[in-house]
């Protein structure tokens, strides 16, 4: 919190600054303002597991204030991620925090409409480009149907909130500053956390499996990757990149996950992603039950008829972790 919080501000602060003399100063700072508050949605994330802290009170009330930094409903993402880690990879249980993936029996049982429609929604110029924008304005102002009272409240009170700063700000006449200097920090945030969640679970080799024979410790080890970023880029994410260890156990910390990893020689296998070659995943949106692989939608023949799925291979047993 120390290393985090205090320049995240005082960034902030000098943004505004920035903005009495140039906006384009103002500009220029978003991206490192975006870098901690990314690391601050992570503290978030940890808070939601209930790992940041050993109470949950305390967990919950700096969730909540790191929502509120980054528009988030803190209860309702606390949830809906909770679902993310009780059915990643299971395929007859999709739809619960992931990105929408169809099998390429699935897809070809579409119409061409229904086709095209995939297509655009999982194009990345949408996805990492109006998706995060539509995520952000809307997808987290929105009550999900399912939601208990608690989680409701969060979205109301986060939207009060927001609606209370951007009427505080148009009635001192400093609304285009709040635009200026907020706005293209939580729209940067949004695209990195989207693109970071979309390459820890969709690449090529990752883990989709049938309810029947669907196994926790397998999607966790195989159906998450291992990020490896730059030592800069690993702090500002609060060594997210780690994933495969974090869905294995997401009651560990995120300052423990890089020792958790290289005391346990069973995470080497674990599908290891660079940020360069992290750009192919986002190619990758059918999931292939015949070759058990993430492929190209471009590259599926309409005409193809797929046979039964082929049984996986489990991963070792969580036993022989340490």
């Amino acid at each position: 919190m120390a290393n985090t919080f205090p320049p995240y501000f005082g960034l902030l602060y000098l943004m505004h600054l920035a903005y009495s003399h140039t906006m384009w100063w103002t500009l220029a700072l978003s991206p490192l303002a975006a870098a901690l508050l990314v690391r601050i949605a992570v503290i978030l994330h940890d808070c939601g597991h209930g790992s940041f802290f050993r109470s949950r009170k305390a967990n919950d009330m700096l969730g909540t204030f790191c929502g509120l930094l980054a528009f988030v409903p803190y209860n309702q993402w606390r949830q809906a991620h909770a679902l993310h880690h009780a059915t990643s990879g299971d395929l007859d249980r999709r739809g619960a925090g992931d990105v929408p993936t169809l099998t390429v029996r699935e897809y070809l049982a579409r119409s061409r409409w229904g086709r095209l429609r995939y297509r655009l929604f999982r194009n990345p110029a949408f996805y990492l480009g109006a998706g995060p924008t539509l995520l952000l304005l809307v997808g987290q102002r929105l009550v999900n149907p399912t939601s208990r009272s608690a989680e409701r409240r969060s979205v109301h009170t986060t939207n009060t909130v927001l609606a209370g700063v951007i009427a505080l700000t148009w009635w001192t006449g400093t609304l285009t500053e709040l635009l200026v200097v907020y706005g293209p920090v939580l729209l940067l945030t949004s695209t990195a956390l989207v693109y970071l969640f979309y390459v820890q679970h969709q690449f090529e080799e990752t883990y989709w499996e049938r309810r029947e024979r669907w196994d926790y410790f397998t999607a966790a080890v195989r159906g998450s990757s291992f990020l490896k970023l730059p030592p800069p880029l690993r702090w500002c994410t609060a060594s997210l990149g780690y994933h495969h260890v974090h869905h294995l156990s997401s009651r560990i910390p995120n300052y423990e996950l890089r020792r958790c990893h290289d005391e346990n020689p069973i995470f080497q296998q674990a599908t290891v992603l660079t940020l360069r070659s992290s750009l192919k995943s986002l190619r990758l949106q059918l999931w292939d039950e015949e070759q058990r692989r993430l492929v190209d939608v471009g590259a599926v023949d309409p005409a193809r008829r797929a046979g039964p799925p082929v049984a996986s291979t489990m991963a070792p047993r969580p036993d022989q972790l340490r």
